[in-house]
């Protein structure tokens, strides 16, 4: 009988969740910002959520971001993307994200037939 409520308890413990997100605090929380477009921050939580990026004044007026940021997936492993945003767009690196398939040779060789069409000024009708 001892022996079958000691396993009860100790299934009960392993199934219980080991700290819910509602649970999770603030563990660093840096941040900067002089007022000129220029900013940084750098957060983490206990539930392992970490953020950071740095901002700066861009050349058209836009602010100028890279960063990254990671938390864990549901099987234990740690995701994270690093990016940077600027004039020439988002663009952001990380495992997880899909890439497109690689073109396959006939597509490849259409466009450079229309690449040099182009150039050479032939035009089509719509």
């Amino acid at each position: 009988m001892k022996l079958t409520l000691l396993i009860s308890l100790v299934v009960v413990a392993a199934a219980a969740p080991q700290q819910s997100e509602k649970d999770a605090v603030i563990v660093l929380d840096e941040r900067s910002d002089s007022g000129d477009g220029n900013f940084y921050y750098n957060f983490e939580t206990s539930n392992g959520i970490a953020a950071q990026k740095t901002g700066t004044p861009g050349s058209e007026g836009q602010s100028n971001m890279q960063g990254s940021f990671r938390f864990r997936l549901p099987d234990g492993t740690v995701a994270e993307v690093v990016y940077v945003a600027d004039e020439l767009g988002y663009r952001a690196e990380s495992p997880l994200i899909p890439t497109p398939h690689p073109l396959p040779a006939h597509a490849i060789e259409q466009i450079r037939v229309a690449e040099e069409q182009r150039r050479k000024g032939i035009t089509f009708d719509k």
